[in-house]
């Protein structure tokens, strides 16, 4: 049987179809987070400490020693933020053994190494499109809300901070013009 032009027209229309309903998907998923982003910014032990921080945060520079200073400060809120928001790589972590720096999705006893150290790190290649979208959003309006926020130096030092590849900043670096 021959494949005839309207065969390819059902074939492509069906094609769009599909495109069109996993978009809506992807545009839904977007929508429920813009909704609930950040809630938990309005719980405690959040709220107390935001309150104090902000002010503080928004009069430092993002990633000078002070801004670390106060991360460390925060570290009660920002622990209950990262475990209730996946948009933050911090929100999954990997664990590296301090012996061979083998990377694992989970903390174990011994590595195959021998050894049985391993540090904690955010680990952002367990985030999906979603979250990334979500994040490179939050990055932007985190910048807004300091006094010398500039968010393409931010996707820099986020770079060496999240261990991401030069590509993945690339597409950070060309997102951005969007909020322009």
């Amino acid at each position: 049987m021959e494949y005839t032009k309207n065969d390819c027209i059902r074939d492509t229309k069906e094609h769009i179809a599909q495109v069109r309903e996993f978009m809506l998907i992807f545009a839904q998923g977007l929508i429920q987070r813009a909704l609930v982003h950040d809630h938990s910014k309005l719980q405690s032990p959040e709220l107390e400490i935001f309150t104090k921080y902000t002010p503080k945060l928004k009069n430092s520079t993002y990633g000078s020693d002070e801004y670390k200073t106060f991360l460390k400060e925060m570290q009660v809120a920002l622990k209950h933020h990262y475990e209730n928001n996946s948009h933050h790589p911090e929100h999954y972590k990997k664990y590296v053994c301090n012996g061979c720096f083998i990377e694992y999705k989970e903390h174990l006893n011994t590595c195959s190494c021998g050894y049985s150290h391993f540090q904690e790190e955010p680990d952002i290649k367990q985030m999906d499109l979603l979250d990334i979208v979500e994040m490179i959003c939050d990055w932007k309006a985190a910048t807004m809300r300091h006094a010398d926020g500039d968010i393409e130096k931010s996707i820099d030092i986020n770079q060496k901070r999240f261990k991401y590849s030069s590509d993945l900043a690339e597409i950070f670096h060309n997102t951005v013009k969007l909020f322009n």
